[in-house]
């Protein structure tokens, strides 16, 4: 990516937040590691530096952040954990907290500090034990908690902030004119990011492999599609499709993909490998060991299909495309690895492990966006607005919608009701109402009455989501009528199942796919 604003990552959940509300305002900015930020400054700068929140504490941190501030002109703002670098940094006196702030919490701006839009008193969001009790030399007071704790500071000549609270999180109700407070009057920088700025970055990326073979594990979802069209674009038929059908599909996904076989004028071609997938997964029960078997099993068929490939068509692929996304490049950092602060939630992507193995070179043109700057970028590409808004679906598939092991038969219950689902959210015009809408089959039964006679059967969860990029979810509120009419349907028309519940939870604290 161009130069741009360094956010520099001490492990905070919010910290993917703080990009996308810089890219809301007109921003690029980038998210790095401590060691990659310190190993950067040697040879480039970037236009601003964010300090993020974290679970550390500055009486353990023994790292040298000089380098940081050795530019005065360099505009810095540090957020929670940031902060008290910032305070520490400087001269100032950070504190262990007697009473820590956490959740909800009223912001005061100081007197005579105001920024335009913002009010006098505002809410905000606080995550923090340790806080500055002494502001350091230059610097002035602009904020206070309602505990009349220091929430905001700056220095008086630098274009240096400091915020003890969180302004990238949604529940901080005014924190985008905090950030546009820094962008604009402290850091005095102009906008540089748009949808167009998304769409030549991109293509340029592609560039570099013109002229070369490359691969596409594609799985017809919003992100291999926009990342195969992209590059499709540029370098035409030397980009090969192969979509794998692993028994794990739901009926709208095989209808898709040949859709877009005759719609498209991308070479796909689809591999049906589901009876090597469900005899591979027999033994599976724990999430993380099905999602292992199916990456396993499917750089098996993969590796199989594309040897054969190279060797009837006589041609070598030197490039392996991937719809790897900011999200997942962030998420994936884990703690073992050079200067990473965050932790692997579960694994990504069926084809991990395939550009080693198959010595291809990775090509992820989409790496540094988010799920709605793809679709921004799929309509800027001229695909189908029901192509580009489809609900993004797990490469695991079924596999982990399917709590426990797998069968013929729970597969069949899960693919019948979320067919259902699916064909009620279109007759009702509520397909676009939902971000992502599926059933799970739970590993339990319950007594029921089906005609004159007794059941015991299986239940199905339905689980209806709203979010932006998928890192935070609130559920969807849809009319009871629609879900009684679903639950209806299910129970009715799907063999083995006699309840129907609906899943209620935002994430955090749960997650959206339910392994």
């Amino acid at each position: 990516m161009k130069s741009s604003i360094w956010i520099v990552d001490f492990g905070s959940q919010y910290t993917q937040l703080i990009t996308r509300k810089f890219r809301e305002l007109g921003y690029t900015s980038e998210i790095i590691t401590l060691e990659d930020g310190l190993e950067r400054l040697k040879s480039s700068k970037p236009k601003a530096i964010v300090l993020s929140g974290g679970p550390q504490s500055v009486f353990e941190d023994k790292t040298d952040y000089s380098p940081f501030f050795a530019d005065k002109n360099l505009p810095v703002l540090g957020i929670c954990y940031g902060m008290q670098i910032l305070g520490q940094f400087f001269g100032g006196k950070v504190e262990k907290g007697v009473q820590g702030e956490y959740g909800l919490a009223k912001l005061h701006c100081a007197k005579g500090f105001s920024i335009n839009g913002l009010p006098a008193e505002s809410d905000v969001w606080m995550s923090h034990s340790d806080h500055v009790s002494t502001l350091p030399k230059e610097f002035k007071l602009i904020f206070e908690s309602e505990n009349g704790l220091v929430a905001g500071i700056k220095h008086e000549s630098l274009p240096i902030l400091g915020l003890q609270f969180h302004p990238e999180v949604h529940h901080t109700v005014h924190g985008k004119e905090v950030l546009s407070f820094f962008l604009n009057e402290v850091a005095k920088l102009p906008t540089d990011w748009s949808s167009k700025t998304m769409l030549e970055s991109s293509l340029e990326d592609v560039q570099k492999v013109k002229g070369a073979k490359v691969l596409c594990a594609f799985s017809g979802g919003v992100d291999s599609l926009v990342a195969a069209t992209l590059v499709q674009k540029v370098i035409g038929d030397d980009l090969y499709c192969f979509f794998v059908d692993n028994g794990l599909l739901r009926p709208q996904d095989i209808h898709t993909i040949k859709m877009l076989q005759e719609k498209t004028s991308l070479n796909i071609e689809i591999i049906d490998a589901s009876e090597l997938f469900l005899n591979a997964l027999k033994d599976d029960k724990d999430p993380e060991d099905k999602r292992k078997t199916i990456g396993r099993t499917f750089i098996e068929v993969f590796e199989k299909k594309v040897h054969e490939f190279e060797a009837s068509h006589g041609i070598k692929f030197e490039y392996l495309l991937q719809g790897t996304l900011y999200p997942d490049v962030i998420e994936s950092l884990s703690p073992h690895k050079k200067g990473g602060k965050s932790s692997t939630i579960k694994s990504h992507h069926n084809v991990g492990g395939l550009p080693e193995r198959m010595h291809l070179k990775l090509l992820e043109p989409l790496r540094f966006l988010f799920k709605d700057e793809v679709r921004a970028m799929g309509l800027e590409l001229g695909l189908e607005h029901a192509w580009v808004f489809r609900h993004p679906f797990p490469g695991p598939g079924i596999g982990v919608r399917v709590l426990g092991q797998l069968s013929r038969e729970s597969i069949r219950k899960v693919q019948e009701s979320d067919q259902i689902l699916y064909e009620e959210l279109k007759s009702n015009n509520l397909y676009d109402s939902t971000w992502q809408a599926f059933t799970v089959l739970l590993p339990v039964k319950t007594v029921g009455v089906k005609g004159d006679g007794r059941v015991y059967e299986e239940v199905i969860a339905l689980r209806m989501v709203n979010s932006q990029d998928g890192m935070t979810a609130s559920v969807t509120e849809l009319p009871w009528s629609f879900l009684n009419k679903v639950s209806s349907r299910v129970c009715n028309e799907v063999k083995g199942v006699t309840r129907v519940v609906y899943d209620i939870t935002s994430k955090p604290p749960g997650t959206i796919e339910w392994e």
